[in-house]
């Protein structure tokens, strides 16, 4: 039999499916549900409790529960070859958005750009030794004022110097413009997937219920000889992103051996 307040939040869930209740708009409080005859106030703030978990609202500070967004944005992997034409200043996420229409956003971290050891598995990922010298940029994907994605990218330091991904502020257009300005030629990229269960900080950095599933993307840019350039990590809020995988090649494409490792100065 289900209970009172599973009847209440199935019924909102309905009606906010229904457009009844638009995104951003704010349900009715508390006290109005129960003077509405809709249960105990046990029985609504659970009902929004449950509400809040399955990604339907968010609860804001003297804001009260506003209907969460939760439309998709269609983030197609060719995004990245207009990233590398010299015309405009969006970035590869805000160029993608604004085809659909949307206001997508990319606001770097304070501090934009930090010279850091690497850890085991970035060292990995950018074939360098542990504790070799990174550049590590953090940033947040938005779509109007609403989190979507939170990135973090690496890059060796000479990379970085080179490329000018050193300096603390936002990079216009884009990471791939300056590397291929610098003479990087970034030409590849290998993404890998997964989904899981949100952390309490990603659901946090996130603004997302807490059985709302994440999308993690780990990516490794390199250039025609196979050195790694960047490694990116993306988590993002699954009911939000629609990843497409387009015009990927079917063919083979002669390339130089992939490197190994980066015997290059690091200050060690």
């Amino acid at each position: 039999m289900t209970s009172k307040w599973e009847a209440l939040a199935n019924k909102l869930k309905e009606q906010i499916d229904a457009g009844e209740y638009r995104p951003g708009q704010k349900l009715p409080t508390v006290s109005a549900l129960v003077a509405a005859g809709e249960g105990s106030i046990t029985t609504v703030q659970r009902s929004y409790a449950e509400l809040e978990a399955d990604g339907y609202v968010v609860k804001r500070r003297r804001g009260g529960t506003v209907v969460r967004d939760r439309s998709r944005a269609r983030v197609p992997l060719s995004r990245y070859s207009t990233a590398l034409t010299p015309e405009g200043t969006k970035g590869p996420w805000e160029a993608a958005l604004a085809e659909q229409g949307l206001d997508g956003q990319m606001a770097v971290e304070t501090p934009a750009a930090e010279v850091l050891n690497a850890p085991e598995d970035v060292a990995a990922a950018l074939a360098l030794p542990t504790g070799w010298k990174v550049v590590r940029r953090r940033r947040r994907a938005m779509i109007g004022d609403e989190v979507v994605q939170l990135q973090e990218a690496w890059y060796p330091l000479t990379v970085a110097q080179q490329a000018g991904l050193d300096q603390p502020t936002k990079i216009i257009g884009g990471i791939l413009r300056p590397m291929l300005a610098a003479g990087l030629d970034p030409v590849e990229a290998e993404e890998r997937i997964r989904a899981w269960v949100p952390s309490p900080e990603e659901v946090t950095g996130l603004s997302i219920g807490s059985r709302v599933a994440v999308i993690g993307v780990e990516r490794v840019t390199r250039d025609d000889s196979g050195r790694p350039l960047e490694f990116l990590r993306i988590v993002g809020a699954a009911d939000r992103l629609e990843l497409v995988y387009d015009g990927l090649p079917l063919g083979k494409r002669r390339r130089q051996p992939r490197r190994t490792s980066t015997p290059e100065p690091n200050g060690q």
